[in-house]
């Protein structure tokens, strides 16, 4: 370990920047799908030995610890999102020249926050005269500090944060419950990090202790969340009474989804799938019908006609729940495109709408308008961008308890997904496409973030998607019924109940502010080298 700490340390130029970009690009593989966790061991505690070196000393200049940190990141993040591309392929005409662009853009724009995390780490052990052990804790919490304002800055992008590697597990999820996903990173890049202090031991000792420190710590974090479950498992068994959700998943091409020749026939394939006999095991027939994002690709509430159709998939007494674009208007004023989802009764009636409050930049609208020139465009269906919603509101629906309505990545906001005034809601209910990404990661990076936010909250989370993953998750973040990606058909299950708020819904935002400021006070009064 000392000589590879060492080896390391002496490289430089080109060499270091590409063993950093690699270094980033390995710990792709812990993300969703893939969840080969132990590579963040080597991943962290290599960037640990770049960036932070003999960090009470004066031979790690600040500038290369932040160079470290943001090709680190590039390698993470280009790696990690390159599925984005498969979006620009759909019009590959139009957009496929930008593949480049968004693919080195993202990683080295992105790359910028863990950048920023090295650095800051690097400062606070150099001025607080961090001892070896004390540097990987200070390189979590700086890291998590960045993950927490890259879902803040510029309208946030909370994705693939370290904590979502654990998704295979629903007991090591379970701190989520507590702090949240920033929780999970927290302990995750701690853990990860640590071994670098072996390198840092000119003695060579400390492979005993790193072992059984690394050993304790994933025992008693499984321990904690598999008692949490066992704790709370009856109460999150429990059912609304009556409910029966179906969820339709039409696995429509994102390339022929707003095909004018194909898109009537999507409507009716989808009201066929609502209307087919339950499944094996038989179940009730469903109470609700749930669709996905803009699966009816008409201004529903300017036909009619279209309605009383649809109104054929509603269950009786019951309700379909559908995304669809909307022309929202008001006197005076043009209209504006937005986002939708309604709700509809068995005579087609729009009981209730939500409006998409949280867009997404370059894909539903360009950001800056006034700025960018104007041959760049959205890259989604038609030339008018999208206008936001007000705000995020309970959504009332017919035999349910209100919905938290969530539309496409509007869920993978931690602490944003539950209106901030009213009563609170009884479920999350998220609909999604994820078309635009193909047969790859991105579909399951969606859903694992989309899950956290059911353990965070406490609420069942309801996940419906074009062609991605639908799901209907517990209050605990366990899948209870599910329709994986690819797969096209209808799949029906009962809606869990609520638990009572876990610490995290009541902290929100302020969450990682207080684990970071406990765990900072901790490191300054344990962490530093003593005089003497």
């Amino acid at each position: 370990m000392i000589a590879l700490r060492r080896r390391a340390e002496s490289l430089d130029g080109w060499r270091r920047r590409g063993a950093a970009f690699a270094l980033g690009a390995l710990a792709v593989l812990a993300l969703p799908p893939f969840h080969a966790v132990p590579v963040l061991a080597v991943s962290f505690s290599g960037l640990a030995w770049l960036a932070l070196g003999d960090a009470g000393g004066e031979s790690r200049p600040h500038r290369r610890a932040f160079a470290d940190g943001w090709w680190f990141g590039a390698g993470f993040f280009s790696l990690g999102l390159y599925w984005l591309s498969n979006a620009l392929l759909v019009d590959a005409t139009r957009f496929a020249w930008m593949i480049p662009f968004a693919f080195f853009g993202f990683g080295f724009g992105l790359g910028l926050f863990s950048g920023a995390a090295t650095l800051s780490a690097a400062v606070l052990c150099r001025r607080l005269a961090a001892r070896a052990w004390a540097r990987p804790l200070w390189l979590a919490a700086a890291w998590v500090l960045m993950e927490w304002l890259r879902g803040i800055v510029l309208t946030g992008f909370p994705w693939n944060l370290i904590g979502t590697v654990w998704m295979f597990s629903d007991a090591m999820i379970q701190p989520a419950a507590w702090g949240g996903v920033h929780l999970l990173s927290l302990l995750t890049v701690a853990l990860a990090a640590l071994p670098a202090w072996m390198g840092w031991r000119d003695d060579g000792r400390g492979r005993g202790p790193i072992a059984a420190v690394l050993a304790a710590g994933i025992v008693l974090w499984f321990g904690a969340g598999w008692a949490r479950i066992a704790l709370l498992d009856a109460e999150a068994e429990r059912t609304v009474s009556g409910a029966v959700l179906r969820l339709v998943q039409p696995a429509i091409p994102q390339n022929l989804k707003w095909d004018p020749a194909e898109r009537r026939g999507h409507v009716v394939a989808q009201v066929d799938l609502s209307r087919a006999a339950a499944g094996s095991p038989p179940t009730p027939r469903p109470t609700h019908v749930i669709w996905a994002e803009t699966a009816a690709p008409f201004y529903l509430e300017r036909e009619p006609g279209l309605r009383g159709f649809l109104a054929q998939a509603v269950p009786p007494k019951g309700a379909l729940i559908t995304g669809a674009p909307r022309l929202a208007s008001a006197p005076g004023q043009p209209a504006r495109l937005r986002n939708s989802l309604h709700v509809l009764d068995e005579t087609g009636a729009i009981l209730a709408t939500y409006d998409k409050a949280h867009l997404v930049p370059f894909g539903e609208y360009v950001p800056l308008r006034d700025w960018i020139p104007a041959w760049i465009v959205k890259i989604t269906y038609g030339e008018a961008e999208f206008s936001p919603g007000l705000r995020l509101a309970p959504l009332p629906v017919p035999g349910l308890p209100a919905a938290s309505p969530l539309i496409c990545y509007e869920a993978i906001f931690e602490g944003r997904v539950v209106p901030a005034a009213g009563a609170r809601p009884g479920w999350l209910l998220n609909l999604t496409n994820d078309a635009w990404y193909g047969m790859s990661p991105g579909p399951y990076q969606h859903f694992a973030a989309a899950r956290l936010r059911a353990v965070e909250e406490g609420l069942p989370l309801v996940r419906v998607a074009n062609n991605g993953i639908s799901a209907i998750v517990d209050s605990l973040g366990r899948v209870r019924v599910r329709l994986g990606l690819g797969e096209r058909g209808a799949v029906d299950g009962p809606l869990p109940a609520a638990l009572s708020p876990p610490p995290f819904a009541g902290l929100g935002l302020f969450a990682v502010p207080l684990q970071l400021g406990i765990w900072t006070l901790l490191l300054i009064g344990f962490g530093r080298r003593r005089e003497g």
